[in-house]
């Protein structure tokens, strides 16, 4: 198989890995301040710390593939988005501090306002970047051709927007399966209420895509790629609505996998629109990649590396299964 697809493959499953994992994590900040009282908040504290390193190794495991298989993306996109992706990652050190200092704090209400802010920060940069790339980027000779500002658009503030409403979603269908009483019944209403506004952002980022990115619209209308295509909304509004069932009903863990198949739905949706461009409109995967001596070698790594990463993050869920109790775990 060729190499190119191999390392693509291998970095969007770590993206959507970390998108999906962390992103509850960065949901139940930006759920943070609209909580009753401290005990809610260590609830909600308590229910991510024993997962917390092993949501945040997929971003370096994402991050450091990038890297290696496709050094043009670091020339060309973090020229073009530097901002953007500054910011995330100061939104992501800040969460950081806020989330070890709180554990300390005698005074808690100024680390529960830095978490809820790092994240929101870190949240809305992701938003900008994805949009950022999705509006498209000016490259001439291989390098990045644009203004330092072209990230900043109607279209790129929506998809931010939406991944909040998506971070939300997340993070109350897993507070449902986690715990109990009043914290769960309040995630029982946030997740139904997210869940209808992710469904209208998605219809709304759709329809608007073509207009940044014009050839996304023959992609969908002309073979082969119409013949699969369309599967992917398809399953997107089958797993909205067994989102909304399962809330409906009450249940606990259905919420939450079909929240992360609506999320797989248009992550594998929207790179079958853009594939083989991995910078729209011009710069394809093939051109992106590094060598192909690059690519084998530092495959062997992956092979080591990946099992054990895999591993490690389900062993850690699988040890912390269960309700939230009484003790602490950070």
């Amino acid at each position: 198989m060729d190499l190119v697809v191999i390392w693509s493959g291998l970095i969007g499953l770590a993206i959507i890995l970390y998108v999906i994992l962390d992103g509850f994590g960065l949901g139940i900040g930006l759920l943070f301040r609209s909580t009753q009282n401290e005990e809610e908040r260590d609830i909600m504290m308590d229910s991510i710390a024993p997962v917390w390193d092993a949501n945040q190794t997929w971003l370096v495991f994402g991050g450091g593939g990038v890297f290696v298989a496709f050094p043009m993306i670091y020339g060309v996109v973090f020229s073009a988005l530097y901002i953007p992706l500054l910011t995330f990652v100061f939104g992501l050190i800040f969460r950081g501090v806020a989330f070890e200092f709180r554990a300390h704090a005698t005074r808690k209400s100024p680390w529960n306002k830095a978490f809820f802010f790092g994240s929101l920060v870190a949240v809305i940069a992701q938003g900008l970047t994805l949009g950022g790339v999705l509006s498209g980027t000016k490259v001439a000779e291989d390098h990045f051709a644009g203004g330092p500002f072209d990230w900043l658009n109607p279209f790129s503030v929506t998809v931010a927007l939406a991944l909040i409403a998506g971070y939300i979603l997340l993070a109350s269908t897993y507070l449902i399966i986690k715990t109990t009483g009043k914290v769960q019944e309040r995630a029982y209403v946030r997740a139904f209420r997210a869940a209808w506004i992710v469904l209208a952002f998605q219809i709304l980022v759709t329809i608007w895509t073509p207009f940044h990115y014009p050839s996304t619209l023959s992609n969908w209308f002309s073979p082969p790629r119409i013949y699969f295509i369309w599967i992917f909304p398809l399953i997107g509004l089958l797993a909205f609505y067994e989102v909304i069932i399962g809330l409906k009903k009450r249940r606990e863990i259905l919420p939450f996998v079909f929240s992360v198949v609506f999320f797989f739905a248009g992550y594998l949706g929207l790179i079958a629109s853009i594939y083989p461009y991995v910078v729209p409109p011009s710069v394809t995967f093939q051109q992106a990649a590094a060598q192909q001596e690059t690519l084998s070698f530092t495959l062997w790594g992956v092979i080591i590396v990946l099992p054990l990463v895999l591993g490690y993050t389900v062993y850690s869920y699988m040890v912390f299964r269960g309700k939230v109790g009484t003790e602490r775990y950070y």
